[in-house]
């Protein structure tokens, strides 16, 4: 048909078909979607890729949808994060870097938060930063715990949008506790005695840990950007909602989803229909705690579900682990087969649920064994993305070479760990570790194992194999000179 005979209306159908062009090729040439889901405080044995059957039945909990990004990705059972607690392991993943080489070493908590000295120093790059300066349109959904003052705000940190809290931890559902059953801490129960006490009102009270629930909403909101919202969904549900729509808008250009989940964290709350579904589980505590994670699962294919609905997976890099290992005695999270629990320094404190999909490129089913790090996560989002160059301090390697067989060396031959007088080396499959104080090491020793044959850290070989344990340290004390005094 000539083209004065075209019907005006085909015509502009046809210019808006082109000028479309473009956006379409540029998200899917070139620039996958990124998308971090972190959780907090999960155990290394309590997903059902992770082996959760050494859990005794009815205790283990399923997890079907995190582990489908095992089941079409990698599954790595040697994943380290950068700290034993929340924020110095936030502050590793999101700039690639050894916390402790930028002095953030510790772990602020409560009114510490609002301290002028906490927070991400903003010189630090982000991954972020990193990929806005890329043309990516970047969102954090969640826990921040990088600073709770102005000057360390998301926004200046690299995030175009914010949905979520900067403290470390938040109720599930505020007080009167609606659709929740609510298990806190405290230091003597209502009766006056200790153990553990049960109303009417699905409210526990538990001495066990012998302190009370920390005040974690105290000046603590929810926030959109900037200003505080009121959010009547459960908070794991209200993230949710919030990532899947991040998803839905930009899914027609490249993004960056940092999902900072504070599912696991206490305060123990666990959703209604939730509590009902493992009613099976008689230990309130445990029951609580498979709530609050099977909710957290759930999100978690909601999310991979919106991926599918956008026509994204294929073209999208998904990371999953856990910010640090799990507080057993406090939520009862197993960090198994491994030895301790978070704030240690031992492996069930810094050894995590790791896991990457990109559906495509990156063959699936996988079970990657070699030492790999949250730092990489800058590294790869870097690597993988057109016209993006990772910052020359990021410590990360790209990881798609190793899990695609294009590289059979080894992601990291040493790593550190530094909080205080507490502080851990690996160097190949070698441990070092002391267990000393915040202030120092005290009378806490070196402890030496090898990793190879003792996964549990049982077999200390300090005293057996003290040319070992030499040449770890004087690796240790070369890396312990390279590290920044602590800024809080």
């Amino acid at each position: 048909m000539p083209v004065g005979n075209r019907n005006p209306r085909t015509l502009w159908l046809t210019a808006l078909c082109i000028a479309a062009l473009p956006l379409a090729v540029t998200a899917a040439d070139g620039r996958p979607n990124i998308i971090v889901l972190f959780a907090d405080d999960l155990g290394y044995g309590e997903l059902g890729c992770q082996g959760n059957a050494e859990i005794p039945t009815p205790h283990a909990i399923p997890t079907p949808h995190i582990d489908s990004i095992a089941a079409n990705g990698v599954r790595f059972t040697n994943g380290y994060v950068a700290g034993p607690n929340c924020s110095p392991s936030r502050a590793g993943l999101l700039t690639g870097r050894t916390p402790t080489r930028f002095g953030y070493e510790f772990n602020p908590t409560g009114a510490f938060n609002e301290d002028p000295a906490f927070g991400l120093p903003t010189e630090e790059v982000t991954i972020a930063e990193t990929l806005q300066d890329a043309g990516y349109t970047t969102g954090i959904i969640g826990k921040w715990h990088q600073g709770g003052t102005a000057k360390y705000h998301p926004f200046r940190h690299g995030f175009d949008e914010f949905f979520g809290f900067t403290h470390e931890g938040h109720y599930f559902v505020p007080p009167p506790y609606i659709g929740v059953t609510t298990m806190l801490r405290r230091k003597t129960l209502p009766d006056g005695g200790k153990g553990r006490w049960a109303g009417e009102k699905e409210l526990i009270y538990t001495t066990h840990m012998g302190y009370a629930e920390p005040d974690y909403d105290a000046n603590n909101p929810i926030v959109r950007g900037g200003q505080p919202v009121e959010e009547t969904e459960y908070l794991t549900d209200a993230l949710t909602r919030e990532a899947v729509d991040f998803i839905d808008r930009h899914d027609d250009k490249p993004f960056f989803l940092y999902l900072a989940y504070n599912a696991v964290h206490s305060p123990l709350q666990g959703a209604d229909a939730y509590m009902k579904r493992f009613s099976y589980i008689k230990d309130i505590q445990r029951r609580i705690f498979a709530a609050m994670l099977a909710n957290m699962d759930d999100s978690v294919g909601a999310v991979m579900a919106q991926l599918r609905k956008s026509g994204l997976e294929g073209n999208t890099i998904v990371f999953f682990l856990s910010d640090n290992g799990g507080p057993t005695r406090e939520l009862t999270s197993s960090n198994l087969p491994l030895r301790g629990e978070k704030g240690q320094m031992y492996e069930g404190a810094i050894r995590v649920p790791f896991m990457l999909q990109w559906k495509g490129t990156i063959p699936s089913g996988q079970v990657y064994d070699k030492p790999v790090s949250s730092f990489d996560i800058h590294a790869t989002a870097a690597a993988n993305s057109a016209a993006v160059t990772a910052p020359k301090q990021v410590e990360g390697v790209d990881l798609v070479p190793f899990v695609t067989g294009k590289d059979t060396g080894s992601p990291h031959e040493t790593l550190f760990w530094r909080q205080g007088g507490k502080t851990a080396l690996r160097h190949g499959d070698w441990k070092l570790v002391r267990m000393g104080k915040r202030l120092g090491p005290g009378n806490a020793k070196w402890e030496l194992y090898d990793l190879s044959k003792d996964i549990s850290e049982e077999t200390n070989l300090a005293e057996t194999n003290p040319e070992r344990l030499a040449e770890l340290l004087a690796i240790w004390e070369k890396m312990n000179r390279e590290m920044h005094e602590p800024l809080f």
